[in-house]
């Protein structure tokens, strides 16, 4: 399973975060239908910009609680300071992703950035 979790300026538009989403699927060499969810804190969660990409994008939207980010602190390989200071984790996005992907996931797109979103990628390995 492959969450996208996404930061975002509330002067965002759905395509934007769109494209982005489809950026990071690119860079890391997946196909659009692999994605499941697109995630971000829940204070920005139902932003119309959010809701319509992942209307777009026919995924899950999912709000995360700002508390949990915090438990994928240790797993997330970005540290802006802005953000630290501003949500108490190195990257909304790569947070994001890891939480609503679950406990064992891993990131597979470090955060990219277009002007006001960032985007990282997650997976969940099914044991089979």
């Amino acid at each position: 399973m492959i969450v996208a979790g996404i930061g975002f300026r509330r002067s965002v538009t759905a395509e934007e975060i769109v494209t982005l989403v489809e950026q990071a699927l690119e860079r890391a060499a997946l196909a659009r239908d692999a994605l499941a969810k697109l995630a971000t804190i829940e204070a920005l969660a139902d932003q119309p910009a959010f809701t319509e990409a992942a209307r777009r994008l026919a995924i899950s939207a999912i709000a995360v609680e700002e508390s949990e980010l915090s438990a994928a602190a240790p797993r997330i390989r970005t540290h802006s300071a802005r953000s630290i200071a501003a949500h108490g984790v190195g990257s909304v996005a790569e947070a994001a992703a890891l939480t609503a992907a679950g406990p064992r996931a891993h990131l597979i797109l470090e955060r990219i950035a277009s002007a006001s979103a960032t985007c990282a990628l997650a997976r969940l390995e099914i044991a089979p």
